[in-house]
């Protein structure tokens, strides 16, 4: 299993919105994004941070419901 990286917020936003996270608003700091999947809507917060702790970055992915090699394949 890969080690979750720290990374610029941008790429995760990007490599999230591959996989079809919307970018919803920004609140100061903080990047709302949301996926519907069915019925469901799933909604995140990423931290606007350089760098984006691996802490922090790990709840996203949980969050997301992504595993870090498939993050990884997003970059």
């Amino acid at each position: 299993m890969s080690k979750v990286p720290e990374l610029p917020y941008h790429a995760i936003i990007q490599a999230l919105q591959r996989e079809g996270w919307i970018v919803v608003r920004q609140e100061g700091s903080h990047i709302r994004l949301q996926k519907r999947v069915g019925d469901e809507v799933f909604k995140l917060t990423v931290p606007a941070h350089r760098p984006v702790k691996r802490s922090t970055l790990a709840h996203i992915l949980k969050q997301a419901r992504l595993d870090v090699e498939g993050f990884l394949k997003l970059l």
